[in-house]
């Protein structure tokens, strides 16, 4: 126990030698006592001196020791293997709880199809399945995702009319509750009740949210009568799954009645009763049961603003302000939440002003507005061109790192750019970062053009960087913005490589646009480092008979003969005759070049036809 497990192992080893009289007796007491303590090494190391003197451990200390290996956190699969085969060492047979053990050490390390094949090698090395087989192997199963297995080894363990004890159900029941698989569960809670084992708490209310969950309310119903005759009231969420059942399946008056022949006093299951009310649009019963909490004095905060919201959000602010003299009548603290839903009241009817009284109201607390609330207000700003006062409520709301709806931040910085504030557009996209507001991309082409329109080609390049850091993609709108400003700048290589990269990615823009890029880049004799996209383009319908014209002319004047004539074979299959200029270039090239006529029309017999076709569309030239 003093850690010396050197000077241990050799007063073992000593022993073992001179068999000293109840050697094997004191052995199997180290062991039990070392497991008693999680002295996993020093119980290991005796089992070690016993094999090697000769004795027996019996099958007990190895299912004790076994149990220790792959129980609770410190499961250690190599071990737990080394006891094993020390044991077929020693000879000893193993007995069912040593294979569950074995088991367990295998699905621990996700050894699945091993740990299936030590449980149908089983009956082979002389032992029969047991509840806890069967619990450590739909356990593993189902927390492996294959929950269909699951359900057929439970099948199994029916047809060998293997009896599952309390601990099987405590554990499995929940598990296929969670996976909702409704039959098995309710399969195994009746044969559960059938064996008189008590249900506890818990496997009732995971058995009710499974109902609800599938919107069979009598069943849940059925299992809350079930659990109160128990002795056994249920929890508050668990009748605010009921209640979410009765809403979602529209039986509103049922709801109420439920609460009320059971006679609940919590809040909760009222709240969300009373948020299915208005989402039903049962506005009377909501006011009708909202007073009746108020006079249990059940009614907090959440209950006053649940019915608030609503009528701030159809428009009706004039009884959310009744309802809200009601609330501090009856000595309830307005919220953030309160707040939150008269700024959306006042958004609603256009009442900006008072909105942005509401707001600072809610700086001067150091409150938030909430998501929905944020996003109206500062969308409906934007909508109104109050672009200070959108900013004011985004920088507010950002240092409170406070999320934003995209939509609405793309109204923010479409307001900021049609003023032309550059760098405060750039400034308010840097701040939405830093919260995780996801930005669409027409916010980054918004920013992309003013920079454009405002001839920072460097910002530009500067803000596109720093898009492709937080992961943004380029759309190709983007992309024209920034073939052009490159085009501006004669930055022919910036160019290039976003005309590549656009049209890679199977965005071509209109054809006036697509005219503009190529004719830069043929005027720059750079039509050859754009081969690849041009063949892209070239497959569809995309170029018209000026752009072959021009891609024609241009890869001729590159040297490009052979790519200029399939180009010239593509436009000639769609019925469009090339002008004189750009055949007269075509027959020239190779005269300039000293090429003989043969040599022109190389080999194919297509080329002859080519040339046809040219001579009848020019003949009357």
């Amino acid at each position: 126990m003093a850690g010396k497990v050197v000077e241990m192992r050799d007063f073992c080893d000593k022993m073992a030698k001179d068999r000293c009289p109840g050697t094997e007796e004191a052995f199997v007491r180290l062991v039990h006592s070392f497991v008693e303590h999680c002295r996993i090494e020093e119980a290991i190391t005796v089992l070690v001196n016993m094999n090697l003197g000769g004795y027996r451990l019996p099958i007990e200390a190895f299912n004790a020791l076994l149990r220790a290996l792959v129980g609770g956190k410190g499961r250690e699969f190599q071990k737990a293997l080394f006891v094993y085969k020390e044991m077929m060492k020693a000879c000893v047979l193993p007995t069912v709880e040593t294979l569950n053990c074995l088991m367990k050490a295998l699905f621990a390390t996700n050894q699945i199809d091993l740990g299936l094949d030590q449980f149908r090698r089983m009956k082979n090395k002389g032992c029969n399945p047991n509840t806890k087989t069967f619990e450590i192997l739909v356990k593993a199963l189902i927390e492996n995702g294959r929950v269909d297995e699951a359900a057929i080894i439970l099948e199994q363990m029916f047809k060998v009319q293997c009896q599952p004890d309390l601990s099987f159900h405590t554990c499995i029941i929940p598990l296929f509750c969670r996976e909702n698989k409704i039959e098995e569960a309710v399969k195994l809670f009746r044969m559960m009740k059938d064996s008189d084992l008590e249900p506890d708490s818990f496997i009732y209310e995971v058995l009710v949210r499974c109902f609800c969950n599938n919107l069979q309310l009598d069943s849940a119903v059925a299992l809350i009568n079930e659990m109160i005759e128990s002795g056994m009231p249920p929890k508050h969420y668990v009748l605010v799954d009921i209640m979410n059942c009765f809403c979602e399946l529209g039986k509103i008056k049922e709801a109420i009645v439920f609460l009320e022949n059971r006679q609940v006093h919590e809040t909760a299951p009222f709240n969300t009763l009373l948020e299915g009310c208005c989402n039903a649009g049962e506005i009377l019963a909501a006011n009708v049961l909202l007073e009746t909490m108020s006079e249990r004095h059940i009614a907090d905060c959440e209950s006053w603003n649940i019915l608030i919201r609503w009528f701030c959000e159809n428009e009706d602010i004039k009884k959310a302000h009744i309802l809200l003299g009601r609330m501090i009548k009856s000595f309830v603290i307005l919220d953030c939440a309160t707040y939150s839903a008269l700024v959306i009241g006042n958004c609603r009817l256009g009442k900006y002003e008072e909105a942005m009284k509401l707001f600072h109201q809610i700086c001067a607390r150091c409150w938030i507005l909430d998501f929905a609330s944020y996003s109206e207000l500062v969308g409906g700003l934007c909508d109104i061109k109050h672009s200070e006062d959108a900013m004011e409520v985004f920088h507010y709301m950002s240092m409170k790192r406070c999320s934003l709806h995209s939509l609405a931040f793309y109204k923010l910085i479409k307001c900021v750019c049609d003023s032309g504030q550059v760098k405060e557009a750039i400034r308010l996209w840097q701040l939405a970062c830093f919260c995780a507001i996801s930005c669409c991309i027409a916010t980054h082409t918004a920013i992309m053009q003013l920079l454009l329109r405002s001839r920072r080609a460097e910002d530009l390049l500067a803000f596109l960087s720093q898009m492709l850091m937080v992961g943004s993609n380029l759309d190709l709108e983007a992309y024209c913005i920034l073939i052009q400003s490159m085009s501006r700048q004669n930055k022919i290589k910036e160019c290039v490589l976003f005309f590549n990269t656009m049209i890679n990615e199977g965005l071509t823009p209109d054809p006036d646009k697509l005219f503009d890029q190529l004719l830069f880049m043929a005027n720059h004799s750079q039509l050859s480092m754009i081969s690849s996209a041009i063949d892209r383009i070239s497959c569809g319908d995309i170029l018209n008979s000026a752009m072959y014209g021009l891609l024609i002319t241009g890869l001729l004047k590159e040297g490009r003969e052979h790519e200029a004539r399939r180009l010239l074979d593509s436009m000639l299959e769609k019925g469009w005759v090339p002008d004189a200029t750009t055949h007269n270039l075509l027959i020239g090239s190779d005269v300039r070049k000293g090429m003989t006529q043969a040599m022109l029309f190389d080999d194919s017999a297509s080329l002859d036809s080519v040339s046809n076709i040219l001579a009848e569309g020019l003949g009357d030239t």
